[in-house]
């Protein structure tokens, strides 16, 4: 079964930012290996968003060795107001970026994870991961309600700033929401409900970016989109942990 995953200490950047686009691998995944800490796309979004936060982000990671296919950015603080999961990154929302190979995008955004339920549960190993109450996926499923303010970010992400919503499972087809005719927050919200109570389950608020943008840009460029990104998930961000951790800009208040 899944473990906590390890957390990823991050130095101070030494020198300016040096990630290329050449690190992004449709084949492989995003290069992390036999690189300086200055560009390391790990390292440098989580400078960028402890400058523009003020607050402290664990690192985590889905890959091995040289290349990862997914790595996302936990806010620490609400990690730790966590009574009964603060041990595990799993519990919280995240930012993340993924390269999706047969998609041929790379996507950025917000991600939410649901562990399967103790009830009915085989007995497991000591270290299996269950949800508990207090995790953020609780509080997103609370806020799929017409009206609420978690219907209008999702609403304008999804059908004017061109973002995808995706929800499914371990045992479950993955369902997306898009476009003027995304369906609401009443279809997310039973399609979280139809997560298996035996399976993990999973929430993402994402911007494909295509490959054939990808190749138009720099680094710098690259870095800059996923965090502007990041700027456009984060009301959500707030409305789904445990308190608002994170800086509005001022244009979405």
């Amino acid at each position: 079964m899944a473990k906590a995953r390890k957390i990823l200490a991050v130095p101070p950047l030494p020198v300016r930012p040096a990630f290329r686009r050449e690190f992004l691998d449709f084949e492989r995944g995003i290069r992390m290996g036999n690189l300086e800490p200055n560009e390391r796309i790990t390292q440098i979004i989580k400078h960028d968003l402890v400058e523009r936060h003020g607050r402290d982000f664990i690192i985590d990671k889905w890959g091995r060795g040289v290349y990862w296919q997914w790595i996302c950015w936990v806010v620490r603080a609400d990690r730790d107001a966590k009574p009964l999961s603060s041990g595990y990154n799993f519990s919280c929302a995240k930012f993340y970026i993924s390269l999706e190979r047969d998609e041929r995008h790379l996507a950025a955004g917000l991600q939410i994870e649901r562990a399967a339920l103790r009830t009915g549960r085989k007995r497991g190993a000591a270290d299996d991961v269950y949800a508990e109450k207090d995790w953020d996926f609780y509080r997103l499923v609370k806020g799929l309600r017409k009206g609420t303010p978690l219907e209008k970010e999702l609403r304008r992400l999804v059908t004017v700033e061109g973002f995808t919503a995706g929800i499914g499972g371990t045992f479950e087809g993955y369902k997306a929401f898009r476009g003027k005719r995304w369906g609401s927050v009443d279809a997310i919200r039973r399609a979280a409900g139809a997560v298996p109570d035996d399976a993990w389950g999973w929430f993402q608020l994402f911007y494909p970016i295509p490959e054939k943008e990808l190749n138009a840009m720099d680094g710098s460029e690259i870095v800059a989109t996923i965090l502007a990104i990041f700027d456009e998930v984060t009301p959500t961000m707030n409305l789904v942990m445990a308190e608002p951790f994170l800086t509005v800009s001022s244009r979405q208040v």
